[in-house]
């Protein structure tokens, strides 16, 4: 069975957000082959919801719930249709702390995962110094991280892409 797409979070097998499993949605009470393994933010303890039902919203619906903070997307001024399907409709991402979607160009940015190390080490000029500056980062602590830096470690840097201009924007998050 073929996975849904999420505009937002294209490639959640390699994020790991969706994992292979026989377990039952409890949403549907199907078994597809697919559960979500990372955050619901909802009243009720809710543990396994299939790709399925969070494409179609159905299990934002059911349990009055969301996978991310609409906040830093509101706060952008991001049109409510795209804060909706980002945050009922879009499986989240693993995160040391609470997940903070990254905006640009207006819109909603796709989530790519863990930055790698390469692209790290070759980051320079202006995006790099306005990271900095909004971590309140010196250029020798973000060489220091960087030599003991992994993807999926902590700290995290998470990948995003602006689906407009394809700007790639990063952030971070510590335990």
């Amino acid at each position: 069975m073929e996975l849904p797409f999420f505009k937002y979070h294209p490639h959640p097998l390699a994020t790991r957000a969706i994992v292979k499993s026989d377990l039952s949605c409890e949403c549907c009470g199907e078994a597809r082959g697919y559960i979500y393994t990372a955050s619901f933010y909802t009243a009720e303890q809710i543990d396994h919801i299939c790709p399925w039902c969070i494409a179609s919203g159905e299990a934002a619906k059911k349990y009055q719930g969301s996978y991310v903070d609409d906040y830093p997307l509101l706060d952008a001024n991001v049109p409510l249709e795209i804060v909706n399907e980002v945050c009922e409709r879009t499986p989240g991402y693993h995160s040391w702390q609470q997940e903070i979607w990254q905006s640009h160009c207006g819109t909603a940015c796709e989530f790519h995962g863990d930055a790698e190390t390469a692209e790290l080490t070759q980051w320079q000029g202006e995006p790099l110094q306005q990271f900095l500056d909004d971590e309140m980062m010196s250029i020798e602590r973000w060489h220091q991280l960087l030599s003991h830096y992994q993807p999926g470690g902590n700290p995290a840097i998470y990948k995003f892409k602006c689906p407009s201009c394809g700007e790639v924007i990063y952030s971070m998050d510590y335990t």
